[in-house]
């Protein structure tokens, strides 16, 4: 069992708590990989081993704890996850049965404020989601990603593991070279993962730009590896601006921007079972992950960022959470 931590000292002991409740009946490591003092003292606390991951950098921790781990089987769990009841012994039963690589499941965000109610519901909206079987659940089989995951050592070691270049999306690009490989991505239904999203909206705008940012960065680097979904946030943003602009010479584009806004309104009605009367702040959460995402897109393919990886004061500036710590 292996855990990225930084700054997450909060959110932890219920994770590794999560852990502790498996009912896995083979031998289990629990291996740390804390960015920050806080993180690491409440690993050890809790009777995990910890590694140190100066960076912060998640495929960086990722990988320090893999190389510590004796285990065939690498179970990834992240810091702000709650891994269920059964988990470990139903996914190790799932690779047996079908072989894959790595199999995982859904990522159910859950919310305690009614901003976070608002962004859990925005996330788990299709709106928010597209067609990705790991957040909106589907038919079990091969996909091209999953929620955390369960791995095969051998894959991982043989892939060289998680790509340190990136700071998000570490685990769909490790899920592309895996079937770019040959290997099969495993979904699960019934894999399904507690997460806390971020707190408030300003954090999201920054994960969701952080995300598109990187998936710009995949794709340079993957040709013909992104999804359709994932082209809609960039033609988005670009089809607003245009539209607005538009509208000095000609006021009936608006249209665009008008049928946007009664979209995000009716992602907002649709949310009311789930969020209650945080729905109201659906709109909000659906727009700025669509456009923060689709903007972090475009601006990565106008001024390429320098792999922050080897910068670790710039990368851990970004992997954190802002206001939530």
């Amino acid at each position: 069992m292996i855990i990225p931590a930084l700054d997450s000292a909060d959110v932890l002991p219920a994770a590794l708590e999560s852990i502790a409740a498996q009912d896995y009946p083979n031998i289990v490591e629990v291996v740390v990989a804390a960015g920050d003092e806080d993180s690491a003292g409440v690993a050890r606390q809790m009777g995990a081993r910890v590694v140190d991951n100066p960076t912060g950098v998640t495929a960086t921790g990722l990988n320090l704890a893999i190389s510590v781990t004796t285990g065939e089987i690498i179970v990834r769990c992240d810091a702000q996850s709650e891994l269920p009841p059964g988990y470990v012994s139903r996914a190790v039963r799932t690779m047996e049965r079908t072989g894959a690589d790595n199999v995982g499941g859904m990522q159910v965000p859950v919310g305690g404020s009614p901003r976070q109610r608002a962004i859990a519901a925005a996330m788990a909206s299709p709106l928010g989601a597209g067609n990705a079987r790991y957040r909106l659940g589907g038919e079990e089989g091969p996909t091209d990603t999953v929620y955390l995951g369960v791995f095969r050592k051998q894959t991982l070691l043989e892939l060289g593991g998680f790509d340190e270049s990136f700071l998000r999306t570490q685990d769909y690009e490790l899920n592309h070279r895996i079937r770019k490989a040959g290997g099969v991505v495993w979904f699960d239904s019934g894999l399904e993962v507690r997460y806390q999203p971020r707190r408030t909206l300003r954090a999201l705008a920054r994960q969701y730009f952080q995300y598109g940012r990187a998936k710009r960065q995949f794709a340079a680097k993957h040709q013909g590896g992104l999804q359709p979904r994932q082209w809609a946030a960039p033609l988005l943003v670009v089809g607003l601006t245009l539209s607005l602009i538009g509208t000095l010479i000609e006021p009936r584009l608006l249209v665009l921007p008008a049928l946007y806004a009664g979209l995000l309104v009716v992602g907002g009605i649709l949310a009311i079972p789930r969020a209650g009367a945080a729905a109201v702040l659906v709109p909000a959460a659906l727009a700025i992950m669509h456009l923060s995402w689709g903007w972090g897109f475009l601006s990565e393919a106008l001024v390429p960022r320098q792999n922050l990886s080897t910068r670790p004061d710039e990368a851990r500036a970004d992997l954190r959470h802002p206001g939530e710590s």
